[in-house]
């Protein structure tokens, strides 16, 4: 009954910031256009590498998801550093994933993690970028994810009107992405339990902190594939646990951005000298910035897990658990298909 309990009081602190993270990425697909994001991508400087990192963080992608548009946008004319920065900040943060984050783990965490994400890719992106040009692969490898990965750009169909194209982007977020995240967010969601429920606070104190427990930790994360949301809790749940919040912060940047997908077509379209600069530069910028942020917070004496912890009482009892039964309830397919046709 108490890891039920854990399990319960992490999933309805987290279902109305996911639902309206679903909400918000709907309207950012639906109204995002396909020609917006190759001019912005064009170029190979620093200023196209750093328009393709900001504009790839709100979409609504996973890891594999982002594989398909990148390709696209780079055959279409977008530079190995813009293309590489997209591929990173893209499945790295997203509105759902950021709220999620504020919410279990403090403002602050979420500052961090966006400004985190950010910068990984714009380093990634600089230093992919100054390798030599190569053929494109014409084929796009699999990746095992489910419905929101399709080999099309990730963009909205346009229909006539603002409406249309909302309406568009929303059905997307409730169904092909809702599918693609939600077997990983139950996942995510059940480990935090575990971890809050079986491990007590300082248990993992012991392993804690040094540059060696963050290189650890990247190292984990990079070839676990796992969605930027379903993250989120089991950094939660590891942070309760006892890890530095620099740990929680390398897990959360590390394990989202990459896939073994993500690597193989980055290895077919720009290279092995590519791949070994994209991983080096994951590894080391994510290690850096998680050492980094522990020791502000040591000047500082700020608490992450203090802000958290007031952070989740911001919403009613009722209106979390409305939105949890919402959620539940338009992932099960069957029941989406008869009442939505979706």
């Amino acid at each position: 009954m108490t890891l039920i309990s854990g399990f319960l009081s992490i999933a309805l602190t987290a279902a109305p910031w996911l639902l309206l993270g679903l909400l918000i990425a709907g309207l950012i697909k639906g109204w995002m256009p396909e020609r917006l994001l190759q001019r912005w991508m064009g170029g190979h400087g620093l200023a196209s590498i750093s328009r393709a990192a900001l504009i790839g963080m709100p979409l609504p992608l996973c890891s594999c998801g982002a594989i398909p548009t990148a390709l696209a946008l780079h055959r279409g004319g977008a530079g190995r550093g813009p293309t590489t920065a997209f591929l990173i900040s893209t499945p790295g943060v997203g509105v759902d994933s950021v709220l999620l984050t504020s919410v279990l783990l403090g403002p602050l965490m979420a500052v961090a993690r966006v400004a985190g994400a950010l910068v990984t890719a714009i380093v990634s992106g600089v230093l992919v970028g100054l390798t030599r040009s190569a053929p494109p692969a014409r084929e796009v490898a699999g990746c095992g994810c489910t419905a929101g990965c399709s080999a099309t750009p990730a963009v909205a169909t346009p229909l006539p009107g603002l409406w249309g194209r909302a309406r568009a982007g929303l059905r997307y977020a409730f169904t092909d992405l809702l599918d693609d995240i939600s077997g990983w967010m139950f996942a995510g969601l059940l480990l935090a339990g575990v971890l809050v429920t079986l491990l007590p606070p300082s248990t993992l104190a012991g392993v804690s902190g040094g540059l060696g427990a963050l290189l650890l930790m990247a190292l984990l994360g990079i070839p676990l594939y796992i969605c930027a949301a379903a993250a989120t809790p089991v950094a939660a749940g590891l942070l309760i646990s006892g890890i530095s919040p620099g740990m929680a912060l390398v897990f959360m940047l590390a394990g989202p951005i990459t896939s073994l997908a993500t690597l193989a077509i980055l290895r077919r379209e720009f290279g092995s000298r590519a791949l070994l600069l994209y991983l080096g530069s994951v590894l080391g910028v994510t290690v850096l910035l998680g050492w980094l942020f522990d020791a502000l917070l040591g000047l500082a004496g700020w608490d992450p897990v203090l802000q958290a912890s007031q952070a989740q009482e911001l919403l009613p009892e009722w209106l979390e658990w409305l939105a949890l039964l919402l959620l539940v309830l338009v992932a099960m397919r069957p029941l989406r298909r008869r009442w939505l046709g979706a």
